[in-house]
């Protein structure tokens, strides 16, 4: 499923590789450094008082903003994009998802839970969810104003601008739905702060397996396509010697509705519903 040749380096001795890469790692550290600096700023960022009422569909019942926080003081949501009427949840998306299990017990630890929201009701997402076989809390704010007060769908009559508000900025979008990850502090009165969101490739470090294929020596691979993750795949679709068209752009899935109508081969071609990659992973 390669989309490009290895870059071709010079084959050179132990000790000039040993001194090219101590070169690299003093780019590296500064990096790191700045990565930390980033963070620590972030963290001074002013915070927003969230008045609105917003209450989820969740398994065990009605779950408010206040409730997702399940007893610590911080949480992260993750905007998963999977529509009310579509037939399964963004591939992308899933990707990220993919990431997030494993992760939770260190989370709480620290005095973080984490939640994924998307508008799709909740008897679609619980079937995707046991479909790819992940544990992680998922409500659903359907019927709410939750997803489009925080950029992540359409607002009432937007889609007839042309334009619409994500990522801080009025952008061509050709979903209906949007990425994105929000975060909120609770504190010991129960007030809600909404302190951080990020959008498009805002959301390019959570994906942990981007990162190690920053490591090897193909990188991601994807400079050759017309939409970025065009090779992303839902877990349970990858296929032996998978081939991508390198002009695939984007496609938002298959609504319910029109599933049963869809050959196999257009259903299996992983076509992503997160945006094209100009837009969200490579424009931050």
């Amino acid at each position: 499923m390669a989309t490009s040749k290895a870059q071709i380096s010079k084959v050179v001795s132990p000790a000039q590789w040993l001194t090219a890469r101590k070169q690299f790692l003093i780019k590296e550290k500064e990096f790191t450094r700045l990565r930390d600096e980033l963070s620590r700023q972030r963290r001074e960022l002013p915070r927003e008082k969230v008045d609105k009422q917003y209450v989820f569909d969740a398994l065990d019942g009605k779950q408010t903003l206040a409730d997702l926080f399940a007893g610590k003081s911080q949480l992260i949501i993750y905007h998963f994009m999977f529509g009310p009427d579509w037939k399964e949840g963004c591939p992308s998306c899933s990707y990220i998802s993919d990431h997030l299990d494993g992760s939770l017990v260190h989370l709480n630890a620290r005095d973080v839970n984490l939640v994924v929201v998307s508008r799709a009701p909740l008897s679609q997402i619980e079937a995707f969810k046991k479909r790819m076989g992940w544990r992680f809390h998922w409500v659903s704010s359907y019927g709410t104003d939750f997803n489009p007060d925080f950029q992540v769908s359409f607002a009432k009559g937007e889609s007839a601008k042309g334009k619409v508000y994500y990522n801080y900025d009025l952008a061509d979008f050709p979903s209906e739905e949007r990425p994105g990850a929000s975060v909120f502090y609770k504190d010991a009165a129960g007030e809600i702060f909404h302190t951080y969101s990020a959008y498009a490739r805002g959301l390019d470090i959570l994906v942990g397996a981007y990162n190690w294929l920053d490591l090897a020596p193909k990188g991601r691979d994807e400079d050759g396509l017309a939409f970025s993750m065009a090779w992303v795949r839902h877990h349970d679709k990858y296929e032996p010697g998978q081939v991508v068209d390198p002009k695939q752009t984007y496609v938002q899935p298959a609504l319910a509705t029109q599933a049963s109508a869809r050959s196999t081969s257009a259903e299996g071609t992983g076509q992503d519903c997160c945006a094209d990659s100009k837009i969200t992973l490579r424009a931050h």
